[in-house]
């Protein structure tokens, strides 16, 4: 019964079936937005007008489609494919690796009229065409007048590397799904933070108890006035302050501390710092009204002591000055940083208050994924070592003389021609 299940489990044909669930899984968790709220799916899924006929938002919460990678059905489904590409190595892989070691002599002359490659030579030297062989870089095995000759042994190993590279793949999957976090925070400069905001995690995550400050943020600019690039400055910090590391960070070059992973995603302008004649300092909040790329902040600037007139002011960029506007919307002029403007009172602008944008994560299958994809392309490049064969038998002055390929048979014709002609 035993060898029954595992002779199933290794079928092909399950293995596909297997792999068509998995990649029809993958399908939907694309087409389906994963990890949103509950509002977004009623929004976009309506029970009385659902997807393809059946797609609602209650059945997407109901079958966990909003989460596709980390639910247990989907565990199941990688744990059976990986299960029969292991069964199918050992019961099916390696034994058939252990048949090509063997030395297959054929005994009979009836033998080579199987084969699509075969002659009959007559007054033909023995010797000499062994020596075309061996030069052609093939193990030659006699036995009295039966010889067997193979080359290319390696490449039989090629199916065996790309299951053990899925299964690392599959392993790096699972490791991800259920030890990995992501997190997303927004830090204004030279405050320091905690990961806190957790935007998914596994069921076995261990959310790191990891302190960080940001030192600075800063902006390069194009000739054209668009953004370049922006940098944070970020220092790891210990549970009594210190600075354990320190790194600048941009898009595409984040900080990796402790396998925890700091990518630059955004950026934000928060607030205005401004200083009276009074030498007080006074903070007025930035409002953002437009969230897409060209990002546009405001907010209200009292210019009395009673706070009750005051100028609208607008920035769109962290260069150091900001546009004003009295309440009727005439222009009145920029202010740069550290300038002075008099209005009923005397006002400085000190500094723009900018905060960062980090994404923060970690991934444990990465380097199982990573070493998984790399031996699939070793066995890629073994695959394309042919595996050929050659028998010979010497009977009554006659040489019976045939071969075999996987792979490459033209070439394997042409190689065969030469060593009879």
């Amino acid at each position: 019964m035993k060898q029954k299940v595992f002779r199933l489990l290794a079928d092909l044909r399950f293995s596909i079936f297997i792999l068509l669930l998995i990649s029809f899984a993958s399908i939907l968790g694309t087409i389906i937005e994963q990890d949103q709220s509950i509002e977004i799916y009623k929004i976009n899924y309506p029970i009385t007008n659902p997807i393809f006929g059946f797609l609602t938002w209650d059945r997407i919460l109901q079958f966990e489609l909003d989460h596709v990678y980390r639910t247990w059905w989907f565990f199941v489904l990688i744990f059976l494919f990986g299960l029969t590409l292991t069964l199918c190595s050992f019961l099916q892989q390696l034994p058939s690796l252990k048949i090509a070691r063997r030395c297959q002599f054929f005994r009979t002359t009836k033998q080579f009229y199987r084969l699509k490659i075969s002659t009959i030579l007559n007054n033909f030297s023995f010797n000499k065409i062994l020596l075309r062989i061996k030069k052609n870089k093939y193990s030659i095995f006699q036995q009295k007048n039966i010889i067997y000759c193979y080359k290319g042994l390696i490449g039989r190993i090629a199916p065996i590397v790309v299951h053990f590279s899925m299964i690392l793949i599959l392993f790096g999957t699972i490791c991800s799904s259920l030890f990995g976090f992501k997190a997303q925070e927004i830090v204004p400069k030279t405050e320091t933070f905690h990961i806190q905001n957790i935007l998914n995690n596994g069921q076995l995550t261990i959310i790191p108890k990891a302190s960080a400050r940001i030192n600075d943020f800063w902006i390069t600019y194009t000739k054209n006035k668009t953004i370049s690039q922006f940098y944070s400055d970020i220092s790891i910090l210990d549970t009594q302050g210190n600075e354990k590391d320190r790194k600048t960070i941009s898009v595409n070059y984040p900080f990796i501390y402790n396998n925890i992973y700091y990518y630059q995603t955004d950026w934000n302008l928060i607030g205005l710092r401004f200083q009276t004649s009074n030498n007080e300092t006074i903070e007025y909040p930035l409002i953002n009204i437009l969230n897409n790329q060209n990002k546009v902040w405001l907010t209200w600037v009292s210019t009395d002591q009673q706070i009750s007139n005051g100028i609208i002011t607008i920035i769109d960029n962290v260069q150091g000055y900001c546009s004003m506007y009295n309440e009727i919307g005439e222009f009145l002029g920029n202010i740069e940083l550290n300038e002075t403007i008099n209005f009923q009172h005397s006002i400085s602008l000190l500094e723009i208050i900018n905060s960062t944008g980090l994404q923060i994560k970690t991934d444990p299958g990465i380097p199982f994924i990573y070493l998984g994809f790399f031996f699939l392309m070793i066995s890629t490049l073994i695959s394309y070592i042919t595996y050929s064969q050659i028998w010979l038998i010497q009977k009554n002055q006659k040489i019976f003389i045939g071969g075999n390929t996987n792979r490459a048979i033209f070439e394997f014709e042409l190689e065969f021609f030469k060593f009879i002609k």
